[in-house]
C-alpha cells in the first residue's frame, strides 16, 4: 500500500474517514477498477493539476508556463496554433493570419528550445495536444531534453496522437487513415524501447463531446478507437503489453454531475473488460484506464461569463469524484478570448480548493455505493458496450469513420441538444434563463499582431545558417522510408537535429503518403 499524504483523515467535525468501506464489493486498485485504478487514490497522491496553455510566441508561452508552475501547477499542457497542428511552417501561405492565434507557434527546434527554456524536463510532465505531426513535435521535445542533459528514458508526458477523433470531429488530420496508423504504431514501437515513461497516445473523447455527442457516446467512441489502435499495433508486430500500459485517455466533463461521475466509473470497468476478453494480456497495467480530464469548454458562455466559474467548479468536482489522474480547469473568459493571467490563476485555484478544502480528495470513490450513481454506471456501461458492438459489426472504428457513422451520431446528438436549448426545454443560465440586459465587461488578452512576420524572419534566418545538403539528405531518407516497412521515428529525429522544419518533414512524408478528406457524415 502506498504511503498516504496525511497521518490522520478526519472531517471538519473530527469524524474519522475510513480508507475503505466494508460494503464495497471491489475496492479501488482491484479489477475491474470501477472504484479507481490505485488502491489509495488521492490519499496517496493528488491528481496532476495540468493547465492547458499556449499562445503567440514560444517566449510568451514559456513565461505563462513559469507563472503557472510558480503558482502550484504540477504539469505542463501545450496548446499549439492551427498551422502547427496541421504540420505547416509559420511562413507557409496557408498559415497567414493564424500564426499564434489559438496556441503557440512551433516550426523549428529553436522554437521548441525557447518554449522550454529554463524548465527542467526531468522535473515536469508535459502533455502536448498534437496529432498528425505528433512524431515531429515529440522528436523536438526529445532533442531539447537531450540538450538539457536529460536522456529520452527519463522524460515523462503525453502526446495526444489520436487521429481517429480528428476524422470524427476535430478536423486537424493530414494523412490518409492507413498512413496515419502507420505513424502511430511507429511511435508506439520506438517509445516502448527508447522513451518508456512517455504516454504515446491520449485517446480522446473530449473533442467528440465538444462536437455534440452524449456521455455514453463519448465512452463508446473513445474506447472503440482505442481498440482500433491496439489492433493496428498488434498487427504491426507488437504485443499488447508492450504498448497498452502507456495508453492514456482524455475525457470531457460536463454539468450533469452524477452522470459524469458514473461515466468515468463505467469507462474504467469497460476498458478492463474489453482488454481482458479480447487480448492476451498478463500485465494488469494494460487493463487500467488512466485518463486526463478537461472541463467542458463548449458549456462556457460569453453571456455572464463569471457564471463559468461555477460551471467549472461543478465539472472539476465531478472529475475528482470520478477518479481522474490529471485535470485541466478552463478559465471563465475562454468563450471571449485567450485566458488572462488572472482567469488562468482562478482556474488553477479552483482545483487547489477542491483538493485541500472540499474533502472530496480524502475519500476513495466517494460516490460509489450511491443507488443513483451505481444505476447510471451500469446503464452507461451497457449502452456503450452495445455501441462498441455496433461499430465492431462495421469493421471497427476506422471503417465506421470512413462511412461517416460516428460523425452522423455526433451530428444528431448535437442537433437534438441545440433544439432543446432553443426551445427552452433545456435551460442555460445567461443564455435562455436568468438573462440580464447588462453584461460584466471582460478584458480579452491581446496578441502580438506582428508575430507572423517575426516567425517568418526566424525561419529565413535558420534556413540561411543551416547545412542545406544535410537537410536535403535527411528529408530524402524520410521520403524513401515512408514507402517501406521502416520505423520513421529515428529518421525524423535525425532531420530535426539537422534543423529541418516541421513543414519540411511533413512534406517529405506527404510525397509518399498524400493527404485525405474525411466524410462529414451527411
Amino acid at each position: 500500500m502506498a504511503d498516504e499524504r496525511k497521518t490522520e483523515w478526519k472531517t471538519l467535525s473530527g469524524i474519522d474517514i475510513p480508507r475503505t468501506f466494508s460494503s464495497v464489493d471491489t475496492p479501488a486498485g482491484q479489477p475491474p477498477y470501477t472504484a479507481g485504478i490505485h488502491e489509495t487514490m488521492y490519499r496517496s497522491r493528488l491528481w496532476t493539476m495540468r493547465q492547458y496553455a499556449g499562445f503567440s510566441s514560444a517566449k510568451e508561452t514559456n513565461e505563462r508556463f513559469k507563472l503557472l508552475l510558480d503558482r502550484g501547477q504540477k504539469g505542463l499542457s501545450v496548446a499549439f496554433d492551427l498551422p502547427t497542428q496541421l504540420g505547416l511552417d509559420a511562413d507557409d501561405e496557408l498559415s497567414i493570419g493564424e500564426v499564434g492565434k489559438v496556441g503557440v507557434s512551433i516550426s523549428t527546434l529553436d522554437d521548441m528550445r525557447e518554449l522550454f527554456a529554463g524548465i527542467p524536463l526531468d522535473k515536469v510532465s508535459t502533455s502536448m495536444t498534437i496529432n498528425a505531426p505528433a512524431m515531429i513535435l515529440l522528436g523536438m521535445y526529445i532533442v531539447v531534453a537531450e540538450e538539457q542533459g536529460v536522456p529520452p528514458n527519463k522524460i515523462r508526458g503525453t502526446i495526444q496522437n489520436d487521429i481517429l477523433k480528428e476524422y470524427m470531429a476535430r478536423g486537424t488530420y493530414v494523412f490518409p487513415p492507413d498512413e496515419s496508423m502507420r505513424l502511430i504504431t511507429d511511435i508506439f514501437s520506438y517509445c516502448s524501447e527508447q522513451v518508456p515513461l512517455w504516454n504515446t497516445i491520449s485517446i480522446s473523447g473530449y473533442h467528440i463531446r465538444e462536437a455534440g455527442c452524449t456521455a455514453t457516446q463519448e465512452v463508446a467512441f473513445t474506447l472503440s478507437s482505442a481498440l482500433n489502435y491496439a489492433d493496428a499495433a498488434i498487427k504491426s508486430g507488437l504485443h499488447i503489453d508492450q504498448f497498452a500500459p502507456r495508453l492514456s485517455f482524455f475525457f470531457n466533463c460536463h454539468n450533469d454531475f452524477f452522470e459524469e461521475v458514473a461515466k468515468f466509473r463505467a469507462a474504467r470497468k469497460l476498458w478492463h473488460d474489453l482488454v481482458d476478453t479480447r487480448y492476451d494480456s498478463s500485465n494488469p497495467k494494460s487493463k487500467k484506464l488512466r485518463f486526463h480530464t478537461q472541463v467542458a469548454g463548449v458549456s462556457l458562455t460569453a453571456q455572464q461569463p463569471l457564471n463559468n466559474i461555477s460551471r467549472v467548479t461543478i465539472q472539476a468536482l465531478a472529475a475528482v469524484c470520478g477518479g481522474t489522474q490529471s485535470l485541466h480547469t478552463n478559465s471563465y473568459d475562454e468563450a471571449i478570448g485567450l485566458p488572462t493571467e488572472d482567469s488562468a490563476t482562478i482556474a488553477l485555484r479552483t482545483q487547489q480548493i477542491i483538493a485541500e478544502e472540499s474533502g472530496a480528495a480524502d475519500v476513495i470513490d466517494p460516490l460509489g455505493g450511491s443507488h443513483y450513481v451505481e444505476y447510471l454506471t451500469a446503464k452507461i456501461y451497457d449502452e456503450a458496450l452495445s455501441m462498441i458492438k455496433d461499430i465492431d459489426s462495421k469493421g471497427g472504428a476506422m471503417e465506421a469513420i470512413k462511412e461517416g457513422w460516428q460523425q452522423r451520431q455526433i451530428h444528431n446528438s448535437a442537433y437534438s441538444h441545440l433544439k432543446d436549448v432553443e426551445s427552452g426545454k433545456r435551460k442555460i443560465v445567461g443564455v435562455n434563463h436568468g438573462v440580464m440586459g447588462q453584461e460584466t465587461p471582460i478584458k480579452a488578452m491581446k496578441l502580438d499582431d506582428k508575430l507572423g512576420e517575426t516567425q517568418r524572419n526566424k525561419l529565413a534566418s535558420i534556413r540561411e545558417r543551416r547545412n542545406n545538403d544535410s537537410v536535403v539528405n535527411a528529408l530524402e531518407k524520410i521520403t524513401n522510408a515512408a514507402e517501406k516497412n521502416e520505423n520513421l521515428f529515428p529518421l525524423v529525429l535525425d532531420a530535426i537535429r539537422c534543423e529541418c522544419t516541421l513543414g519540411e518533414i511533413m512534406q517529405a512524408m506527404k510525397e509518399k503518403f498524400g493527404t485525405w478528406m474525411a466524410p462529414s457524415g451527411f
